[in-house]
């Protein structure tokens, strides 16, 4: 039954979720999971890198996201009183906690990638694409500056294109505060890039 955007499950009055048959279908039989992992690991993988900066890191990061997805299908519910309890946003917190688990790691033991050594441009590089990498780099560069909560946010935001809610529930803080970080970042970023910082 659906009824203005929710639909009733089991009693309960709940936000319509399109995850909701496949999340069901997955939860009576593990080897459904797969329409899941489809749906969602470029998404999962584009958060994980915009994070890390680092494709094997990001590679990493998005099975070990799915692996702990699938052991904890079993026991993921959306909730009456949490509108947001969405599989997305479950998705996108495990895939949080791990990102912070990797950050821990490296910093516990760092080590320099070899891409580093052969960052050197193309020879047959443009100076107007040249300009635009420099640009591009200067704002990435700002926004890698950003407190973790502001940079994961605007990365949510304006990437993943989530609405304020669902990050909200990623973050665990509320609309409002999300609403504020993605504003102070933006303008934290327009003021690096205007001062022509980087």
């Amino acid at each position: 039954m659906l009824r203005r955007g929710r639909e009733q499950v089991g009693g309960d009055l709940l936000a319509y979720d399109a995850d909701r048959p496949a999340v069901v279908a997955a939860q009576r039989d593990p080897r459904r999971f797969e329409a899941l992992y489809r749906k969602y690991v470029a998404q999962v993988y584009s958060f994980a890198y915009y994070e890390l900066r680092d494709q094997h890191a990001a590679e990493d990061v998005t099975a070990t996201v799915f692996m702990r997805a699938l052991a904890g299908l079993p026991r993921f519910r959306e909730r009456v009183e949490a509108p947001d309890s969405s599989f997305r946003v479950w998705l996108f917190q495990i895939a949080r906690h791990a990102l912070a688990n990797e950050r821990r790691r490296v910093r516990r033991h760092p080590e320099a990638p070899l891409e580093a050594a052969l960052d050197v441009p193309a020879r047959d590089d443009v100076a107007g694409t040249v300009v635009r990498r420099q640009e591009l780099l200067r704002a990435w560069r700002a926004i890698d500056a950003l407190p973790t909560e502001r940079r994961q946010a605007v990365t949510l935001r304006l990437v993943h294109e989530m609405s304020p809610a669902d990050i909200a529930a990623v973050l665990g803080r509320s609309e409002g505060a999300v609403r504020v970080l993605v504003h102070r970042a933006l303008r934290s970023v327009a003021r690096q890039l205007g001062r022509g910082d980087g």
